[in-house]
């Protein structure tokens, strides 16, 4: 592919392989126009703003993601009354945009020289504005990551340092179906871009949005799937090859990636569709109600979180297998075996915690002897209680128990010394017998997240947002955080988190407000929200895109008929030229 810095997006065009004038939609070399193209093969009439997008973005996608994330965590401090990042003082307040830096060439919209001279922004009120700005974002965003993805190409995949290091399985172990990520991502750009140029007030970009979620991005899907085996492997690569290993530290080296690693580049397409589905959320939250545009975006937000759990689900479904393959080979079963391996079953959480027998006086529950350390394996559907043999290699099993038929009791309001103990109760064991255990774990916040792995149902402190409590507390990320543990959450940047519970040693039970997931995590990763206001508009907009979805799934049927009507008549830009 050709340089990024020699295209521009004046227009989009496609040359089938033979230069017939009528080429084979699966067959096509997909591109855009190149400073210097004849007239004959632009795309566009004359009546078409060049705007030069893709040629005046000059930030990789892994910038503009941190930035645009730490620009929304500023906007939150501003309306919470904190100093911003980097600022020292309180910024003054601003429109209600993402507001992009001026040291990154991601322009706002109303600052094109095309909108300042069409007297749009004269005209226009400034929640159109804001909508206005939130569809552009979508598209330079867009260019952005298409910048990454040729970096990524033309840097490492057809680079000789890499490619000559490399065996034939271990380039599709690293790279998957790159290839066909670009070409999905190339054609999304060139249909934005077009959509553009046609008029500068943007009538809609969901359309497309929901057209190439349908008909491109399931590659997405197998790519993200394939991610469980490319760490492991790109880790095994530098290991085991030396050539590789030097080469690739001289490429990670080379100013034009920026300090970045080449992992960064390769985890770019799940980062990508699930901002993707965030963005379009972000449009979604601005149009307006019963309109065309909330029709649109309702229907592209649908078939992108539809495309972002098969994306999780495909991802997970792989390494839960693997885990529950490696724990039953550590098993040893005492008396009735159970079978582990199902394709229903997966692991919650694991750990050692302490078991405590003998008469419960304050004398005994000091002593040593009235511990014994027991290993405990909860699954979705299953508790597996065992104890580590001499060798600890290897875990033999006391007792198991439905999860559905567990319960707990926390003990914190019975005095200090049991603070970290709790009670476990299994209605029905392996030999269909109540049985209770008093357990103790190493700190109160263990103690916690094991109550609320065995027993999901119970009340949490707080409530969860679908109560619609208008001032439940609200946290905001301020820092990634990767799980490390199976009840963990990882977070990103800017996420925004209700809290369903909290500990004194510093973690929170938190559940994701664009996307409902619940985990643990600490406590320095988040940022409180204080304004009430602020706390109010992110539980009144997930509530407008949940009874939205709501809403369209209601009448989805008539929904598909009228969307293949839309389809018929929109023609994407780099077909029919």
């Amino acid at each position: 592919m050709e340089e990024l810095s020699e295209r521009t997006t004046s227009a989009c065009t496609m040359q089938d392989n033979d230069n017939h004038s009528t080429a084979d939609p699966d067959n096509i070399t997909f591109r855009l126009v190149r400073n210097g193209d004849s007239p004959q093969k632009m795309a566009v009439e004359n009546s078409c703003h060049n705007l030069n997008i893709m040629k005046n973005v000059d930030v990789l996608y892994q910038e503009y993601r941190d930035t645009s994330k730490q620009q929304e965590i500023d906007q939150r401090r501003q309306r919470d009354g904190l100093p911003t990042a980097g600022s020292g003082v309180l910024a003054a307040p601003a429109l209600q945009l993402q507001l992009r830096s001026s040291t990154n060439s991601l322009n706002l919209w109303q600052n094109l020289d095309a909108v300042k001279k069409s007297g749009l922004l004269q005209t226009l009120e400034p929640k159109e504005i804001i909508l206005q700005e939130a569809m552009f974002e979508l598209v330079t965003s867009e260019a952005s990551y298409y910048k990454s993805l040729e970096l990524l190409e033309t840097h490492f995949l057809r680079n000789p340092l890499l490619v000559n290091t490399l065996s034939q399985s271990d380039m599709h172990f690293l790279f998957s179906n790159i290839t066909d990520i670009m070409k999905a991502s190339e054609k999304f750009l060139m249909d934005l871009e077009h959509r553009i140029e046609e008029s500068i007030l943007i009538s809609d970009v969901c359309d497309i949005v929901h057209f190439h979620a349908v008909n491109h991005f399931q590659v997405f899907i197998s790519y993200v799937i394939n991610q469980v085996y490319q760490e492991t492997n790109y880790r095994r690569i530098l290991q085991e090859n030396c050539a590789f290993r030097e080469n690739m530290a001289i490429l990670e080296n080379q100013p034009k990636v920026k300090g970045l690693s080449f992992t960064s580049f390769l985890i770019l397409p799940f980062q990508r569709i699930t901002r993707l589905k965030l963005l379009v959320q972000n449009i979604l939250k601005r149009v307006e109600e019963n309109s065309e545009k909330e029709r649109t975006a309702i229907l592209a937000h649908q078939e992108l979180e539809k495309i972002v759990k098969q994306c999780n689900e495909g991802a997970r479904k792989m390494s839960r297998t693997e885990e529950l393959i490696s724990i039953e080979k550590t098993l040893e079963f005492k008396s009735k075996s159970v079978p582990v391996i199902s394709h229903s079953r997966w692991l919650l959480k694991k750990g050692e915690v302490q078991q405590m027998s003998g008469p419960k006086s304050t004398r005994t529950m000091r002593s040593r002897k009235l511990y014994h350390p027991i290993y405990l394996f909860l699954f979705n559907n299953l508790l597996l209680i065992t104890k580590r043999n001499s060798s600890g290699d290897k875990f033999q099993v006391l007792d198991s128990c439905s999860r559905s038929m567990l319960r707990t009791e926390d003990l914190e309001d019975q005095g200090q010394m049991l603070a970290c103990v709790f009670v476990l109760k299994l209605l029905e064991n392996q030999e269909d017998r109540e049985v209770s255990y008093m357990l103790k774990t190493e700190s109160v916040s263990d103690k916690l997240r094991w109550i609320c792995a065995l027993t999901p149902n119970r009340r949490t402190r707080f409530l969860s947002t679908s109560t619609h409590e208008p001032d439940s507390p609200q946290v905001q990320c301020i820092q990634s955080y990767s799980s490390q543990e199976p009840d963990e959450l990882s977070v990103e940047m800017a996420d925004v988190l209700h809290i369903l519970e909290c500990t004194d040693d510093g973690w929170i039970l938190g559940e994701r407000l664009h996307d409902g997931e619940r985990g643990w995590f600490p406590n320095r990763v988040v940022e409180r929200i204080m304004s009430a206001e602020v706390r109010a508009q992110n539980l009144k907009e997930c509530q407008r895109i949940q009874q939205a979805q709501e809403g369209a799934q209601g009448t989805r049927a008539a929904s598909r008929g009228r969307v293949a009507v839309r389809n018929s008549q929109y023609n994407a830009s780099w077909t029919d030229l």
